[in-house]
């Protein structure tokens, strides 16, 4: 996200916003979002916020944020977290 900050800081709250809105919806609907294909875990999971990827991980007691990815980029790249 700190690419959005340098572009514009509103738009960078507004979708810092979004997601952590999306993210408590999960804790009770937390099998909503598709499973990730490229994954393909039932547990790894994802819902689509414009053109970024909210990866998450359903645990039993839990779910975590794993990484929000622009749909512009290799997945496997961001995924693995390299540059």
């Amino acid at each position: 996200m700190s690419h959005i900050k340098a572009d514009s800081p509103a738009a960078a709250r507004s979708f810092a916003s979004a997601v952590i809105q999306a993210s408590r919806s999960l804790s009770e609907f937390s099998e909503r979002g598709r499973i990730v294909s490229e994954v393909g875990e039932p547990m790894i999971r994802e819902l689509l916020m414009g053109r970024y990827r909210m990866i998450y991980e359903v645990f039993p007691d839990r779910v975590a944020i794993v990484r929000v990815i622009h749909a512009s980029r290799d997945f496997e790249t961001a995924w693995r977290g390299t540059p």
